[in-house]
């Protein structure tokens, strides 16, 4: 096999080289150095916008256009980029796993289509729980700038620190050993917790009162009394040395009883038809990963305790579901079972011993404690792939903090990347590792089922929120940003510069007719965005409207192919799948 990036002109400029550079290492991993040029192999094509309409699609513009600046700002009040390449390292990824889905689909006898992805597609996928929030009543948490905070805490002797729980009880702890009375600290239970779904945490004053009252070691002993992990977000913007996944082969593998079904034969057919996933995961990481290998083709089967996962109830609600929840989980079948009695596990093994691809993202130690690990699951399936995720792996010892996306932005330098000189370092409360995390699961399955089709055996193969963050391509120190870089207003809205734009500041300042480049802002506010970006297009320096209002995302003509509507069966919209499949002997 082998693969090659489609290099004729359908991507307009190097904006994005850095999404490209991190598919290519992915496929490196994932199928080595490519073996030579033969006809036939599968082509795969980063653009910039793709079928987005939007003049401009760098990393920068894509995050704009695509409600990743608005959502990123909302705990600071207004719009703001992030300062690393988060949505090149997902737009890779999102490369790497077509072109790795269209060998898998090729080694199981069918066609190897051609892959494209943009970056405009890639931020849009990293908004799917907040777009389909924003697309049901009384789902956006408040007009933008109007509910605002982040998490961060700073301590008497002035260390940042983000803390976790997901233990009410433990949160109640932390805050009395620190002196705040129990209905006080409850008030901040709900904004903390619903961080990962606003992507603001109004907690009450008296709460960061409290802790910049005491010294960092006086916050570390009550996080450690109660169970609260205490983390000090640092200004390094240094990577971990990880690798994005690591696979340990299975047993050898006997002939398989119940071989997986061809696949499709048309040459755009879903590459992964005929595959099945058995998915036991909570909150983003896992159920996106699920999610993923469902838009590529896969029957997903989710594994959820009786009643349903609790996350179907948070809100916003819709016909009876969360849309949070529904919009990683639509599409997958549901198998409700009680893995704390025998007959829930042995449900779960049913279902492996007949899967393609297991997957969760436990607690540590969780599924040795219920049998349900890679030797009990290779045990009735040989040939399966076993893929679980978690915060930490063992990159931060054998008690590792709580895994969350968070305190994993901390520990992978991300909170310090993503934030621009003169901001204090800070977690973005965008959950960016969680999907990003998602993403390098999937690829990692994907990986897994390649290899399997090579060795006909099974294995186990393992990523983190820590390791994902590590993919993040970033500054070796915190960007500065100039005015020209951030948001600007016009006389309607905020506009955007595109990468030309940004890099010619003198050109700009005489195609919008401003004295000079520091006179730009000023002469911007003078028209509306849509009449300043036809100006900025004719003269060669195409830029965006920044985007404030997910729900008219929706509802916008640039948007129609990317973005589904709500419609009788989800009533919310969500990012159409990022990946468009063509015939390899096409064009």
């Amino acid at each position: 096999m082998s693969l090659d990036q489609d290099t004729r002109p359908r991507t307009p400029s190097t904006t994005t080289r850095t999404a490209r550079a991190v598919a290519a290492e992915l496929l490196r991993r994932t199928v080595g150095a490519p073996p030579g040029d033969r006809p036939g192999r599968p082509r795969w094509t980063v653009l910039e916008a793709g079928p987005v309409g939007i003049d401009a699609g760098d990393e920068r513009a894509a995050q704009a256009a695509c409600g990743v600046m608005h959502v990123h700002g909302r705990a600071t009040g207004a719009p703001a980029p992030l300062t690393a390449a988060y949505v090149s390292a997902v737009t890779g990824v999102l490369a790497a796993q077509g072109a790795t889905a269209s060998l898998l689909a090729r080694a199981r006898g069918g066609p190897a289509p051609h892959t494209v992805t943009s970056l405009a597609q890639g931020a849009l996928l990293t908004v799917t729980q907040y777009l389909a929030a924003a697309t049901v009543a009384d789902g956006d948490p408040a007009p933008p700038g109007a509910v605002t905070g982040l998490a961060t805490l700073v301590t008497a002797d002035a260390a940042r620190v983000e803390i976790e729980t997901l233990d009410p009880t433990a949160w109640a702890g932390f805050w009395r050993r620190l002196g705040v009375p129990a209905r006080t600290a409850g008030r901040g239970w709900l904004p903390f917790q619903s961080r990962f779904g606003t992507a603001v945490c109004p907690l009450p004053p008296e709460l960061r009162a409290a802790v910049l009252a005491h010294p960092l070691e006086a916050v570390r002993r009550a996080g450690d009394a109660h169970g609260v992990s205490v983390a000090v977000v640092g200004g390094t913007t240094a990577a971990p040395a990880l690798a994005p996944w690591t696979v340990v082969p299975g047993p050898v593998a006997l002939p398989d009883p119940h071989p997986p079904a061809a696949p499709a034969s048309a040459p755009t057919a879903q590459p992964l038809a005929g595959l099945r996933v058995v998915e036991s995961a909570r909150r983003v990481q896992g159920p996106m990963t699920g999610h993923v290998l469902r838009m590529l083709g896969a029957d997903v089967v989710r594994v959820e305790p009786p009643g349903g996962d609790p996350m179907r109830d948070l809100p916003p609600v819709a016909a009876g579901c969360s849309v949070r929840f529904s919009a990683l989980n639509h599409g997958k079948s549901v198998v409700e079972a009680d893995l704390t009695t025998r007959r829930g596990r042995d449900a779960v093994v049913a279902l492996a011993a007949r899967a393609d691809v297991f997957l969760h993202n436990w607690a540590p130690g969780k599924a040795r404690d219920l049998r349900l690990d890679a030797d009990a699951l290779h045990a009735v399936n040989p040939r399966l792939v076993y893929a679980s995720a978690s915060g930490f792996g063992t990159a931060l010892g054998p008690r590792p903090p709580i895994g969350t996306d968070y305190l994993a932005q901390v520990h992978g330098g991300l909170a310090a990347a993503l934030r621009p000189e003169g901001e204090g370092p800070a977690p973005s409360l965008m959950t960016v590792t969680d999907v990003l995390g998602g993403l390098v699961l999937a690829q990692a399955a994907l990986a897994g089922l390649l290899t399997r089709e090579r060795t006909r055996r099974g294995c186990r193969v393992r990523s983190s929120l820590l390791s994902a963050a590590a993919l993040v391509p970033r500054a070796d120190r915190r960007v500065r940003l100039s005015p020209l870089d951030r948001p600007l207003p016009t006389a309607d809205g905020l506009l955007y510069l595109g990468a030309e734009a940004r890099l010619h500041p003198g050109a700009l300042a005489r195609a919008v007719g401003a004295a000079g480049a520091d006179a730009v802002g000023a002469r911007l506010r003078s028209r509306p965005t849509d009449a300043w970006l036809t100006v900025l297009r004719e003269a060669g320096l195409p830029s965006v409207a920044v985007r404030t209002d997910l729900a008219a995302l929706a509802a916008d003509p640039a948007f129609a192919r990317s973005v589904l509507r709500a419609d009788e069966h989800l009533p919310y919209a969500r990012p159409a799948a990022p990946w468009t499949f063509t015939d390899p002997l096409s064009g």
